[in-house]
């Protein structure tokens, strides 16, 4: 485990995990979870957000209803792997809102993206137009999902 997963305790923990399944809790239904005073929670959960164990709160949208329905996974193999190629890489990808996660990853290829498009029609124009010109880009392959069988962002905290 790491230092700072030994900075917080098992109330701490307790929090986390009912603020992934519920932002949106009040802090009195969260105090009376853990059965704590309103006052001491609202420190834990000022505390954990200072210390960056809390990263920030959003809405879960619904892609098929936002005209996001596909998603895709490609990886990007680049032409070469000099810091400079890397820079230029990320930065690019920073911009596009089409690509929702970037992970640079060991293996067989450098990058592996996360992607969210309309359709097929949409993807082949965003491989064209953006994909295949990002900076350094050799080599990509394509999956697009058939079904999404699990998608999270909780962790996993043993509570």
């Amino acid at each position: 485990m790491s230092e700072a997963a030994h900075a917080i305790d098992r109330i701490d923990r307790k929090i986390l995990n009912l603020l992934q399944q519920d932002g949106r809790i009040s802090n009195i239904k969260l105090a009376d979870a853990v059965a704590l005073s309103p006052t001491a929670v609202l420190a834990r959960v000022q505390r954990l957000t200072r210390d960056g164990f809390i990263l920030g709160y959003e809405a879960r949208l619904d892609p098929v209803k936002l005209g996001a329905a596909m998603m895709v996974f490609v990886e990007v193999l680049l032409d070469r792997t000099t810091p400079n190629v890397f820079e230029a890489f990320k930065a690019a990808v920073q911009v596009r809102s089409e690509i929702m996660e970037c992970h640079m990853v060991a293996g067989g290829f450098d990058y592996l993206l996360k992607t969210r498009m309309a359709d097929m029609q949409a993807y082949r124009d965003f491989a064209g137009t953006v994909l295949w010109q990002l900076p350094g880009v050799r080599e990509t392959r394509t999956y697009a999902v058939m079904e999404e069988v699990k998608s999270t962002s909780r962790l996993a905290l043993g509570v």
